[in-house]
């Protein structure tokens, strides 16, 4: 599949981006980027490190502001928008950044309470429940909601941040290198757990990573960003099969194979 299909808009698009450009001083990031998440897929961006993933992925949480271009999420043109407008927007979406960005004084549960304590009238025994209930959800054990992230292994913590991101029972997932720093056994789980997540609660999810397993075991369709472009998009049976020297390096080199292999010996 070619990054024109991937650019074609539908009715069931979550996030559609069209000509997106993005600069710091002389250095393009982005170069007429265009790309559609559909509703209920879990969609990954990929790329090498500093192309412009993450970037991508703060513009489309109007966090950072493009050059020029088009982001629209639930219909609704997020560049330029204010924090006062996308604030109805932010409680349809939940977000898990790289590093968790946990509140390190707070306790797990505190963490996910917090965000419902902000954006709901909630009273404390119901948060205290909803923030329980979102716990048990990520796989976390029952006592982990009274311990501090310092408290936690790295994979608890993910899962944690995960808690937290689904507090507010959002519509949409953005996940950022959900399984970066984590040990393979870690990694494997939080593969198992995107899926889950996106099966029993019926999310969209965009995640930008790294991660050839976990592209393998859990995303539906792929971008593959580099160069300012998408180079190409589809499954990832489509892309490994690409003739593009830019795809195809980064798909078949040793992780890469790899990764494809392991993949296939499970179907």
């Amino acid at each position: 599949m070619s990054s024109a299909d991937l650019s074609a808009p539908g009715n069931d698009a979550v996030i559609d981006i069209r000509g997106l450009n993005t600069r710091f001083g002389a250095a393009v990031v982005h170069e007429n980027v265009n790309l559609s998440v559909r509703r209920g897929e879990i969609f990954a961006l990929v790329g090498a490190s500093g192309c412009g993933k993450s970037t991508l992925l703060r513009e489309t949480l109007v966090l950072q502001k493009p050059v020029a271009g088009s982001i629209r999420v639930f219909g609704h043109e997020v560049v330029g928008m204010n924090d006062a407008d996308a604030l109805p927007l932010r409680r349809r979406w939940g977000v898990m950044f790289e590093r968790g960005a946990l509140f390190s004084a707070l306790t797990v549960k505190d963490n996910v309470g917090m965000v419902l304590r902000e954006h709901t009238p909630l009273g404390p025994a119901l948060i205290a429940e909803i923030a329980a209930l979102k716990i048990a959800l990520t796989g976390l054990p029952a006592d982990a909601g009274a311990k501090y992230p310092s408290e936690l292994s790295g994979g608890m913590r993910k899962r944690a941040a995960l808690a937290r991101a689904i507090a507010l029972d959002p519509e949409l997932l953005l996940l950022d290198e959900p399984t970066a720093g984590l040990d393979p056994l870690s990694a494997s789980g939080i593969d198992e757990l995107v899926r889950q997540m996106r099966d029993a609660l019926g999310l969209t999810i965009m995640m930008v990573t790294h991660d050839l397993d976990l592209l393998w075991r859990a995303a539906d369709r792929v971008a593959v960003l580099g160069d300012g472009h998408i180079l190409g998009t589809g499954t990832m049976n489509e892309l490994s099969g690409s003739t593009d020297p830019l795809i195809r390096e980064y798909f078949y080199g040793p992780r890469g194979r790899a990764a494809r292999e392991q993949a296939w010996k499970k179907k």
